[in-house]
């Protein structure tokens, strides 16, 4: 853990595992989701419109070698020595048959200065035979599988229509572990329904698993999703915190987190012309110097308030 940052972050992880700077690359797939399609649900979970996380180069029309040509393109400009990752992000990237599933990953792999893959996926759609394969993957590549398990609580999970349990995910991670492949999981904090409380009860449960990375950003409202026209129409109230607000509720989940745990990021940044709150004017590098002015001035140290150490 970095003294001066107060915690783990993703830049240490990666040191970890490269002698030299990566960079992810996202790519859409073209996956669908369980939660969509019907097999699982209709609708997807009530937050959800991939449009507020997939950039300009990440089209489903195109091929994998073509929107990782162009995300190279777009990096290379200013770090012209960089290596990639393979970022499947859109959706749920181990959805499919096991053989188109490879094929969308080893392309992914044979471009040039493409050194892993990070998948991110559903703890629910992570069978067996994947698993076997992206074993023996990992003996060759860097793999990382990102599973959006978003929050610990049950209740919260079934009103967002998430459609899978905690459970599902404590079973996932483990299955995940037990072959040797590396291993994150998505948090969202400010679900509706949810306090301080439940967000803090998540670190420990997360804490509790032996997961590499997580990642965590507020609550968005996006327009167009169902939890917007919920709480337009007052079925639900959500946290509307300002940043500074939210850097707090940050800085307590951190002191409750690990420290074998890599953080990746505390916020996102939707467009603007499909967010509706939370609107701070701030760029995403401006939130973290924020957070991490903030870190510095209460001493805060990643799980230095652990239940259970």
């Amino acid at each position: 853990m970095s003294i001066e940052k107060g915690y783990y972050d993703f830049a240490e992880f990666l040191a970890k595992h490269f002698s030299y700077k990566v960079q992810k690359i996202s790519i859409n797939a073209g996956f669908s989701c369980p939660n969509r399609d019907g097999s699982k649900g209709k609708g997807g979970c009530t937050y959800c419109n991939n449009q507020t996380f997939n950039p300009d180069y990440c089209r489903p029309v195109m091929s994998v070698t073509e929107q990782l040509n162009q995300g190279k393109q777009f990096f290379a400009r200013k770090y012209p020595q960089m290596k990639y990752l393979a970022y499947f992000q859109a959706y749920t990237n181990t959805y499919g048959e096991l053989e188109h599933l490879k094929s969308l990953y080893e392309e992914a792999l044979r471009v040039e200065d493409v050194v892993g893959v990070v998948i991110g996926t559903r703890p629910d759609c992570m069978p067996e035979e994947l698993l076997q394969y992206l074993q023996e993957l990992s003996k060759k590549v860097f793999v990382l599988i990102e599973y959006g398990v978003e929050t610990s609580n049950n209740e919260t999970l079934i009103t967002i229509n998430r459609g899978h349990t905690w459970e599902d995910a404590v079973d996932a991670v483990m299955r995940t572990k037990a072959h040797n492949i590396l291993c994150g999981i998505h948090l969202i904090i400010g679900l509706p329904g949810e306090t301080i409380d439940d967000i803090l009860a998540t670190a420990d449960a997360v804490s509790s698993l032996p997961i590499d990375t997580v990642k965590l950003h507020q609550l968005q409202l996006i327009r167009g999703t169902r939890l917007a026209q919920q709480v337009a129409v007052g079925e639900f109230n959500i946290l509307h915190w300002s940043a500074e607000e939210y850097i707090d509720v940050c800085l307590k989940f951190l002191r409750r987190l690990s420290q074998n745990i890599a953080v990746e990021r505390f916020v996102s940044q939707s467009p603007a012309e499909l967010l509706i709150s939370p609107k701070w004017g701030l760029k995403n590098y401006e939130f973290t110097n924020l957070l991490m002015n903030k870190i510095r001035i209460t001493g805060t140290r990643q799980g230095c308030d652990r239940i259970n150490k």
